[in-house]
Order: C-alpha cells, then structure tokens, then sequence
C-alpha cells in the first residue's frame, strides 16, 4: 500500500518536510516512489504538485492524518471538487 506523507529534511532545529509518495513498510527516510511537494513550517509555506498528487490519490494511495490536514490548509480539496464539477459538465 502506498502512502503520502512527510519526509523530514533540513538541520536541527530548522526541519522542512517533503511530502512523498511512499510505500507503508518503508522508514521515514527510507526510498520514496516520488516527491509530490513540501511543506515548511518556519515560513509556513506549502508547494504540492498537484497533478502527480491526484494521480496517486486515484491509484489508491491515502494521505496520512497531517498530510490530509495540510491539504486541507492549502485548499486542495476544493480544487479538487471544482476540477470534477468542469469534467461532469462536459
């Protein structure tokens, strides 16, 4: 099964996270299958990748409980819905 969530990078004290495409039995740091953003809490600044994100969001892949709330922060979702709303209407 494959996740997405938080790889810590950076230095002591100073932590930014990518988030990644992941699978379940691999380490935090362990080899990810993509990188599909990063999220900085100093500067709270978020990045996703939003096409690689759906596609693995489609395979079947489920975001961990911070990762959904970062989304959620950085509106992803309703983009989401408004992008499904354009294909129905077509």
């Amino acid at each position: 099964m494959v996740k997405l969530r938080l790889k810590r990078c950076g230095r002591k004290q100073r932590a930014i996270y990518r988030i990644v495409a992941i699978d379940v039995r691999s380490r935090r740091e362990g080899r990810d299958l993509r990188k599909v953003g990063f999220y900085d809490p100093i500067k709270n600044q978020t990045y996703l990748n939003v096409p690689a994100i759906l596609y693995f969001l489609e395979k079947g892949a489920q975001p961990t409980e911070t990762v959904h709330d970062i989304f959620k922060k950085a509106e992803f979702f309703k983009e989401l819905k408004m992008n499904q709303n354009k294909n129905e209407l077509k």
